[in-house]
């Protein structure tokens, strides 16, 4: 190591790993806004959120514990331009108070820390 990794580190740290906590809030967040599937909750993660990353096993996690809570449903549908069907997540009507708060949890969480990580 040197003195110049030190500082390397600090204008550009590496990813930040969502755990499964803030992953079902983001989870959230997303099917909000609308249908989703795995592979694009974590492309949508590295587009909008860059300095966040979500690795397979805590998203399925995170859906089956929101799956299990009857929080969101999962159905399958061919996608316009996609190989196989998709498994496609939403969130239930009777979650929709719980997933906004959850939602914004999320928010209030990436505000704060875009904060620190933009400056």
């Amino acid at each position: 190591m040197k003195l110049e990794d030190i500082y390397q580190f600090f204008e550009n740290p590496p990813p930040t790993y969502l755990c499964q906590e803030l992953s079902v809030c983001y989870i959230l967040y997303i099917l909000l806004q609308g249908e989703s599937y795995g592979t694009e909750l974590i492309q949508r993660l590295e587009t909008e959120y860059p300095t966040y990353r979500l690795s397979d096993t805590v998203l399925y996690s995170a859906i089956k514990f929101l799956e299990d809570n009857k929080a969101i449903a999962g159905y399958w549908k061919k996608l316009e331009g996609r190989g196989r069907p998709r498994r496609m997540y939403q969130v239930s009507s009777e979650w929709l108070p719980q997933a906004q708060k959850l939602a914004r949890l999320w928010e209030q969480y990436a505000d704060r820390r875009g904060k620190f990580t933009n400056n």
